[in-house]
Parts: C-alpha cells; structure tokens; sequence
C-alpha cells in the first residue's frame, strides 16, 4: 500500500523553493528596506502576530536584540481590537507578521501602531489581504498556497524573511551569505529523518519541547505543532525555566526535545541536558553537531548559529507530520481548527 501522502508533507518538502524564491525576489527589497531601518535608528520594534507567525516574530526578537541591540516588545492584538488603548509609539517600528493577512484584530493592532507614529512593515503570504495594502512596507513571502491548517512553509519563510531583514539592517555580510545558502541547508536537513523518537512519542501523553535563545521560540512553535496535529500536549520552556517548576513533573521516561545551536547558549544547555536526564526525563537533543551521540537527532547546519534553529524545526516539522499520523490524526484537518482564524 503505498504511503499517504498529505498537504502538510508536500508542503514541508516545499520549503526549501519557497525559500529560495523569497530571497531571489525580494532580495533588493529587503536590502533597501534594511536601509530605511539604518537611517530611522528606531529604539524599539513591536510585533503583531499570532499563532505560529507569532513564533516568527519571537524568533526575530532574539535576533534583534542579540545582533542589533533593538529590544522587541509582542504586543497583544487585542490591546487595539477590544480595549482601544492608546498608544505611544513615535519612532518606533511594527513588523506585522501574518500568512492570511485577514485576521481583524491583527489588521487593527497595525493601524493603531502607525495612528501611534510607527512605521509599519507587514511580512504576509497574501499580498492583496487588508493588513498589506495598509502597511507602510511589503515583503510578500511567496510562499504559495498552503493547504494544510499546521502552518509550515509560512511560517519558516516568514522567519527566513525577518533574519534576511536583520542581516541587511546590521549590513552583516557574514549573515547575508548564510541566509542565502539556506535554501540548500533546508534541503540537506529533510534527509534527516528523526525515526528514533518516533516510538517514544507515539506512547507519550505529554511532552515538554526546550530551546535557549533564538531556540526558544522553536521550541514553542514545536509545541504547538504537537498539539495542533499529533493531539499530544506538549509545553515549551527555555533551558533556564525548566529547571524552576517544570522539572518537578518529570519522572522516569517523560520525553524532552531539546534543540541545542551552538552559539553562547551551547554550555548552559548542555547543563540542563544532564540535569533533564537525571531527573529521569528522555531527552532527545536536537544539533546540528557532526559528532552528536546516541539520543541526539539531527538537523543541517546553517553556516551561522543564529541560523541554526531553522532547519533544525525544518526536520521537526517532518517528525510532527509522521508523528500525527502514526498516533491516528490527519495532520492536514484538525479536527477544531480551520486555516483563517478570524480574532477580535
């Protein structure tokens, strides 16, 4: 019998194209955009996103502030759709993050920004949707349509867009060549399959998902994944946080995934790898390392270790899709979920 082939597995597979085409195609514009960002020197950027582009913009967070010292603030979209609260935002910058573009409360919170004195800049697959045409600036994501309601290729080219964003805004040609070649890194990891978790999380009725850094919100986006479409509950902690109340729920066999970049991170989670597995949990290390041992599950490098969470969720997303599927779940329709979700 041949094997199911479902839109969220084409679309995994789609990535590394999709990639390749937003870097060829808005190459000059976010060069120029990174331009702008140099000459306005803002002292703050928020973000307005949700869901797995609020993973996006979280990832773009660590980035800003590790390599541009730029703090970034998530503001709830609400804040603008329901309570109408004023803001004060003159000279800053909102980056709005969005597959459908349709969502009213994030549309909102973009247009109270800019009534606040942002600048407005909106990264969104579709580009005839209300929060791009009322935003100051456009990167398109070219990501084509998405079918499946896990948000994948979206969600990775939105990260692959607003790390090319930082690059040119820090003008780091180090990080420019390293984004891109992620194309080629994204399709070398899809030949890393995670096959030696599989039976663990099969059996598994929670899970905690770890990332440190830029890792963090890998991490999270992962733990969503796992509930949107395996039907596990899982939670998503930094290396730091488990270790607080967390670690008390873990007991012989509790599954960890823990993605692990080499970067100032690296030595303080190799700590909580040892403290996780002494406290009994099954941690399966996600790196990028070339002598990585026994437990560990592998993901492509990157040429840069800011870079490196994104094959590394890449490769996860591929776990999640045979995952849902061998614990008896379409990953493509979630059972309570639709694509656009439409919030207030």
């Amino acid at each position: 019998m041949a094997e199911i082939r479902t839109h969220m597995a084409a679309e995994i597979g789609q990535t590394p194209d999709v990639v390749s085409r937003l870097l060829q195609r808005e190459g000059s514009a976010l060069a120029a955009l990174g331009a702008h960002l140099r000459r306005l020197d803002p002292p703050v950027i928020v973000t307005c996103a949700r869901g797995s582009s609020d993973n996006a913009a979280a990832y773009f967070k660590y980035l800003s502030e590790i390599l541009l010292g730029v703090p970034v603030a998530s503001i709830g979209p609400s804040v603008a759709s329901l309570y109408h609260a004023p803001l004060r935002l003159k000279g800053a910058v909102v980056i709005s993050v969005s597959q459908s573009g349709e969502s009213p409360d994030i549309v909102a919170l973009q247009a109270a920004a800019r009534d606040a004195g942002a600048f407005s800049i909106a990264m969104v697959n579709q580009v005839a949707s209300p929060l791009a045409t009322t935003a100051e600036a456009v990167i398109p994501l070219h990501a084509g349509i998405e079918s499946s309601v896990a948000a994948t290729k979206t969600c990775l080219a939105s990260a692959v867009a607003l790390a090319a964003l930082v690059a040119e805004w820090r003008d780091d040609a180090v990080l420019r060549g390293a984004v891109l070649r992620l194309p080629d890194a994204l399709a070398a990891t899809l030949a890393h399959g995670w096959d030696a978790a599989m039976p663990t999380f099969e059996a598994a009725q929670s899970a905690y998902v770890v990332g440190r850094g830029p890792a963090l919100p890998i991490a999270a986006e992962s733990a969503l994944k796992l509930k949107e479409t395996a039907v596990l509950h899982a939670e998503a902690f930094s290396g730091a946080e488990v270790m607080h109340g967390p670690l008390q729920l873990l007991q012989q066999g509790f599954p960890l995934i823990v993605f692990n970049q080499k970067d100032a991170s690296w030595d303080a989670m190799q700590d909580s790898i040892k403290r996780l597995k002494a406290a009994q949990g099954d941690v399966f290390e996600v790196t990028s390392e070339p002598d990585a041992g026994p437990g560990c599950l592998p993901a492509a490098t990157t040429g840069h270790p800011a870079l490196h969470p994104l094959p590394m969720l890449l490769s996860f997303y591929a776990f999640a899709e045979k995952l849902a599927r061998a614990r008896g779940h379409d990953p493509d329709r979630p059972s309570r979920l639709k694509k656009v979700t439409e919030t207030m």
